[in-house]
């Protein structure tokens, strides 16, 4: 008998292999020459293995209660493969979920009639959209999470063209090391593809992406269109320049477009936190912030309760990776505290994330207080959450909400919602959403709350700030299923 249990598990997995290995080229080949990014329960699967396709697959349960299998969704990625429709992201399990188990209409039996029907807004449209170039001015942790993030959009299609990288330096073998850390990241893991340097041009090449390298020690300094760049949109990741004045410089260089901060910018630049209000953002608007990652992670889920519950006041307890600001060993640094071993100790330190929502959020303003401990690891953060809410809920009640809400809402792509009794801060390591909320952890007393809320401060507010260039490129990409 066990046997022929354990016979019948294997050929469920080679099944599920075989459905896999036929989804994966159709995957890359819809995103290279359509711009459709495929996706399931809000995973993306471009450049997934055939292993992320089947565990993404497995995430259904979670949320619907009934499993998918890769036998149910491929005829739908096969049909959607042979139609002619303009960029979007689909969600492929939602679609199959849908046309499986969520009723068809009388004479829509047919997957071709019913993808149709759900995509009606992109089926047989144009793509009339025109490229944009990408500068990153700086190539520091979050540059080259950003270039890894455009590199893997390459194609035909691709609306958003990495072009160059603009740093300081330019000595015996600066192009090497560069190229190097690009290759290898001790906390994200090896580059997925090819890297190599072009001595003569300058330049990096990564999975047929050329990225000229400028060495500049001042935004205003550079002719992008001798580089055959131009109407670029600058994306200063070096935090060194945060107001309009600074920020300006940047304009000032021929070739240039617009200029978008990836740090909390000063004076009356908008803060953009994308999925909350992002539709602030204008055709004129020539310079933007991309506020910070832990203002990227609460406010999301702060909205959400706010719009669900209301909320009185609170305080955000930020529990923070450190970071480069920090030094190594003990050392001098002009801030208190942060001059001690980032790598020994957990450092109390001020951060301005809570009194930023209101940047994004009007709201709320004045009804948050905020601080930070810096602790010993690389990379993810959790913001800890205590509301005093408008209403009263209880704990079951608030995870579904949330739940809910990182399912099928406007917030979908910014919230991720886990239910693990085990998950841990590395787990989290690559999460393409602002913040996870920690469900396990949650705790509700009448109108109290408190929320745990997990985000890769580094990979995930990456994610962030490229939807923000998209919009800053007038590339607004719809997601389908509504």
């Amino acid at each position: 008998m066990t046997d022929v249990h354990n016979e019948t598990t294997l050929k469920s997995w080679e099944e599920r292999q075989e459905y896999a290995e036929l989804m994966q080229p159709l995957i890359g080949r819809l995103y290279r020459t359509k711009g459709v990014e495929i996706l399931v329960y809000g995973r993306s699967l471009l450049n997934g293995s055939t292993i992320d396709i089947i565990k993404t697959h497995r995430l259904v349960r979670q949320h619907e209660g009934h499993k998918l299998r890769l036998r149910e969704s491929y005829p739908l990625l096969k049909a959607i493969s042979e139609m002619e429709m303009a960029p979007a992201r689909l969600d492929l399990g939602k679609l199959a979920f849908g046309y499986h188990f969520g009723g068809k209409r009388q004479g829509e039996e047919d997957v071709v009639s019913y993808l149709k029907r759900e995509l009606i807004d992109v089926v047989g449209k144009p793509d009339d959209v025109e490229p944009r170039d990408v500068v990153l001015y700086g190539f520091g942790r979050i540059g080259r999470l950003l270039a890894r993030l455009l590199i893997e959009r390459n194609g035909r299609n691709n609306k958003l063209r990495l072009r160059a990288i603009v740093v300081r330096g330019g000595g015996e073998g600066d192009l090497e090391k560069r190229a190097s850390l690009l290759r290898r990241d001790s906390v994200h893991g090896p580059f997925n593809g090819s890297i190599t340097v072009d001595h003569d041009r300058s330049a990096i090449k990564a999975n047929g992406t050329h990225i000229q390298v400028i060495y500049a020690n001042s935004p205003d300094q550079i002719d992008y269109t001798a580089y055959g760049i131009d109407n670029a949109i600058i994306v200063d990741n070096t935090g060194v320049w945060k107001d309009e004045a600074d920020l300006g410089l940047h304009l000032k260089s021929k070739g240039a477009a617009k200029v978008l901060l990836t740090a909390p910018a000063k004076g009356n630049i908008k803060n953009i936190v994308h999925g909350v209000n992002h539709s602030d953002i204008l055709p004129e608007d020539l310079i933007v912030s991309a506020a910070s990652c832990t203002t990227n992670a609460i406010t999301p889920v702060l909205k959400a309760i706010n719009d669900q519950y209301g909320i009185n006041n609170g305080h955000v307890e930020t529990v923070h990776a450190y970071t480069n600001d920090q030094n190594l060993i003990d050392n001098y640094h002009k801030a208190e505290r942060r001059g001690r071993s980032a790598p020994l100790n957990m450092v109390i330190t001020e951060t301005g994330a809570a009194k930023a929502v209101a940047k994004a959020l009007p709201e709320l303003a004045g009804k948050l207080t905020g601080n930070a401990i810096r602790v010993p690891t690389p990379n993810v953060s959790m913001a800890i959450m205590n509301l005093n809410l408008n209403q009263a809920t209880d704990r079951d009640g608030l995870n579904e909400f949330l739940r809910t809400t990182a399912l099928n809402s406007e917030l979908q792509n910014q919230i991720d919602f886990t239910s693990s009794t085990e998950i841990v801060s590395s787990d989290l390591v690559g999460s393409r959403y602002a913040g996870i909320v920690d469900s396990q952890a949650t705790i509700v007393d009448g109108d109290r709350a408190v929320l745990y809320v997990w985000y890769d401060n580094e990979f995930g507010y990456s994610c962030q700030v490229l939807r923000v260039v998209q919009d800053m490129a007038g590339l607004i990409v719809p997601s389908l299923p509504a």
